[in-house]
């Protein structure tokens, strides 16, 4: 208080003015001194803050479910959406699909002259979900959840039914974040629509995964014709020939029986195999489907994870799984050989259960590199599964076609070998130790920031796989809309549908231009 009694003694015309060049010399030497230390800390500061964050992802949000047993539970259970009246029918006549097509016609033509950036940046997308019969969507999503416990119900090659049901889920993902409340939906490129005549598109909601491996052939045969008779009795489907209908077969044996009737749907899939095992020619290409990413197996590494995990990284090369696979795969069994007793890499044989999967989370989370080679079809979950391990891919397989390809950019993530090269004797390795410890960490960087997007999430998040997925189909939009109607108007007889069936295979390898 002396101090303040002192300051408010003098008057402004009373405070002494210190005129000393000592003094002001001592001032102007502490000023610069402060200066110094002030931008010395900041700069120390920074630079420790970067050393301890090289990795920019967060852990995923506690309020988010990334289970899907967990969401999947908490959906039937407690989060049932309430009956919303949608204009979807069980038949139509040439009158009704007339009507829809006029009404459709009246929707786009003003939004384009309403909007100038339509049909180009057409956001967000309307997307009208058919009510289907609960027998094709709510009863399959209780058969699995009750019967989630046999967990030794397996598949001819011995993978656990209900976990390969669970890598293939991208079905329930969408539908459950397309039909949810919009108050609590993140996604904003894609709203969905209760009248067909406002829709862009329209989204099939039918587990095709869950009914092949939970019923029996008898059972889903029936199933899977009378889901292909309601869906082309819908004047929308009729209208265009199903070109603007989503229909969802991530899983390359589900829905095969009848599928060649929809094959000018938008097909979501895991991949494009073409060896004619599992798609013929002309059911599926980059044009109209698009390629999503497996549910992956393990816990995703986020930020702490990674960095607990980054001085731990002693193995060069891991893979974890099935050695022997058939078709595509087979080359599986020839890697194996090659590797095996290989230093620095290690290959082992996949067990079902928590005991397996502990082992190859770890297995990734302590490795540099994880072997990503061909499965049944050219994909495989192992791909997916080392992303959100910190763990960089090395992608043997020749045919493959990646998720969201176009927005994301593989290479900055992973290392593609030719099948080839990967055979030659000891080539691999030497390859994989080529790589300097600064573009290791390079890689690992751009995987960090990259596996928000193989995160499936309920609710769905922006960036996630659910909002990429619906930004692959809206870039499509435009061609849609161009063949739906050049079917509409094309001349009997005349060669009016452009399609890629001519293609051999959807190889990623330029082809020289006919």
């Amino acid at each position: 208080m002396a101090g303040k009694h002192l300051h408010s003694s003098f008057s402004s015309r009373e405070r002494p003015i210190y005129t000393s060049p000592i003094i002001i010399i001592v001032l102007s030497l502490l000023t610069i001194s402060s200066i110094f230390f002030f931008f010395s800390s900041s700069s120390s500061s920074t630079s420790s803050l970067s050393s301890k964050s090289s990795f920019s992802i967060s852990n995923p949000n506690p309020n988010f479910e990334y289970s899907f047993v967990d969401s999947l539970e908490n959906f039937l259970t407690n989060k049932l959406p309430k009956h919303t009246k949608d204009d979807t029918v069980s038949f139509a006549d040439d009158e009704a699909i007339m009507k829809l097509d006029d009404l459709i016609w009246k929707t786009e033509n003003d939004r384009v002259y309403g909007d100038l950036s339509y049909p180009a940046a057409s956001v967000p997308l309307r997307v009208y979900v058919y009510e289907m019969p609960s027998k094709f969507t709510y009863d399959l999503l209780w058969l699995f959840r009750n019967t989630y416990k046999q967990t030794s119900n397996l598949t001819s090659n011995g993978s656990p039914v209900h976990r390969l049901i669970e890598q293939h889920s991208i079905d329930y993902w969408l539908w459950a974040d397309l039909i949810a409340p919009e108050s609590k939906r993140l996604l904003k490129n894609v709203i969905r629509v209760h009248k067909q005549d406002e829709a862009d598109l329209f989204y099939i909601p039918f587990f095709t995964t869950i009914s092949y491996f939970l019923m029996d052939k008898l059972e889903w045969k029936p199933l899977y014709r009378e889901v292909l008779k309601w869906v082309t009795d819908q004047p929308a489907w009729k209208r265009s020939g199903g070109r603007d209908h989503i229909l969802p077969v991530h899983h390359p044996w589900s829905f095969k029986s009848v599928r060649r009737h929809m094959k000018t749907a938008i097909w979501l899939l895991p991949d494009m195999d073409s060896t004619g095992n599992w798609y013929k020619p002309g059911q599926v290409y980059l044009e109209k489907d698009v390629i999503l990413p497996y549910v992956s197996n393990v816990d995703f590494c986020g930020t702490d994870c990674l960095r607990e995990n980054e001085s731990k990284r002693s193995t060069l090369l891991f893979f974890r799984g099935r050695l022997k696979r058939n078709a595509g795969g087979k080359i599986r069994s020839q890697l194996v050989a090659e590797l095996s007793g290989v230093d620095g890499v290690v290959i082992e044989e996949g067990t079902a259960g928590e005991a397996g999967k502990a082992a190859a989370q770890n297995g990734m989370r302590t490795s540099l590199f994880c072997l990503s080679p061909a499965g049944d079809t050219p994909s495989s979950a192992r791909l997916f599964d080392a992303i959100v391990s910190g763990c960089i891919p090395v992608i043997v397989s020749d045919e493959l076609e990646l998720p969201f390809e176009g927005i994301i950019d593989y290479r900055k993530i992973a290392v593609f070998v030719s099948s080839s090269d990967a055979l030659r004797s000891s080539w691999l390795v030497s390859h994989l130790k080529s790589y300097s410890p600064s573009e290791i960490k390079k890689k690992q960087k751009f995987l960090a920031k990259y596996s928000r997007h193989f995160l499936y999430s309920n609710p769905a998040q922006p960036l996630g796989p659910e909002d990429l997925t619906w930004r692959m189909i809206a870039g499509k939009l435009v061609n849609i809309k161009l063949h739906i109607r050049r079917s509409q108007r094309a001349v009997q007889g005349s060669r009016n549908l452009c399609t890629c069936e001519c293609r051999v295979s959807n190889s990623s390898l330029q082809s020289p231009l006919l």
